[in-house]
């Protein structure tokens, strides 16, 4: 669903609830994070997310894996760790149950490489295949991560290249030679955000989430309006996925990017040299995509090569500058 559409249909939940009657909620509606955070004594805080979705991959397995890495990069984009997940699923009656174990497996052995733990869950018959989780984590409440928190001179770091959005559509549609994209594609999905995550906290970072539906663009003017502040991009500093400027030149193009940059509008302001092959990646969903972090100047360095060594990349691609909340692309 897309950013504005989402404000509406929430308005009245919002309303329900005071924030003032809710003062251990650190995080909720009001806040319009990547997770709920909620207080549950002065040195523990309870961190809630879901996330399902279809089938983004052929293989059950792989599917289930990459649900389960996407569905926790919210706890790691708030600073947290996973310990406890519920499964979520929808199933057609007529598709082999064996295949629903092998989503289950995958999204099990992606929760315990995590250092979770899968509780249960539930399952319902649907027309089409959904799988996700429901993931609780924990966190010091003095050490969440929030989108509000970027100060101008702050470096953005992103941890992974982009456009999974791309290359999903060019295998769905079976491009020829899409297989190395989609390849590179998978493996990027796969990789949890737990280290990066780590060593933002270790770092200083001021201010952090993940690129997901919303595509770079969309989650950087989430930064910008949470923390009022102006982000700035760098397109020639951006990293992209094997063959992502390809396929968006050949016009594998999501739906969601077009709504994305529909909805955005002038909260995005965009170099007039840039080529509409890039732009359509920095508006493309991710799937499990990279975190996005605002790091104070003098830690930067440091940060990025640690995560580097970790994870094998790591991009300095702008900074925040004091100005009106949006994002400029130069």
């Amino acid at each position: 669903m897309g950013l504005g559409t989402l404000a509406q249909v929430l308005r009245p939940i919002q309303d329900a609830f005071d924030p003032a009657d809710y003062p251990d909620l650190m995080v909720g509606l009001n806040g319009a994070d990547d997770a709920a955070v909620y207080r549950i004594t002065p040195d523990l805080a309870l961190i809630q997310t879901l996330d399902f979705f279809p089938p983004v991959v052929d293989d059950p397995y792989t599917y289930g894996a990459i649900a389960a890495a996407n569905a926790m990069s919210d706890v790691y984009a708030m600073g947290g760790e996973v310990r406890l997940a519920l499964n979520i699923a929808a199933w057609p009656e007529d598709l082999d149950p064996a295949m629903l174990s092998e989503v289950f497996r995958g999204g099990a052995e992606k929760v315990r490489e995590a250092g979770g733990v899968i509780a249960g869950g539930h399952t319902v018959f649907d027309q089409e295949p959904k799988y996700g989780l429901s993931v609780t984590g924990v966190i010091h409440p003095d050490a969440v991560l929030q989108k509000s928190g970027a100060q101008p001179g702050d470096v953005l770091l992103l941890t992974k290249p982009l456009g999974t959005g791309i290359l999903l559509t060019a295998a769905k549609q079976q491009r020829e030679g899409y297989e190395p994209g989609y390849e590179a594609a998978v493996a990027s999905m796969l990789r949890l955000n737990r280290h990066p995550s780590h060593l933002a906290r270790a770092h200083g970072v001021h201010a952090m989430t993940d690129i997901t539906g919303y595509a770079l663009l969309g989650h950087a003017a989430e930064v910008a309006e949470r923390s009022q502040v102006t982000v700035v991009i760098e397109a020639g500093r951006v990293p992209l996925l094997l063959d992502a400027l390809r396929w968006a030149e050949a016009g594998a193009i999501t739906g969601g990017s077009s709504r994305n940059r529909e909805q955005l509008g002038e909260r995005i302001r965009l170099a007039p040299r840039l080529s509409d092959a890039l732009v359509q990646v920095l508006y493309d969903p991710q799937t499990s995509g990279p975190l996005l972090m605002a790091v104070p100047p003098e830690h930067a360095a440091a940060l990025r090569a640690a995560i580097a060594a970790e994870s094998g990349g790591c991009w300095a691609i702008g900074r925040i500058e004091a100005g009106p909340a949006v994002v400029e692309v130069r």
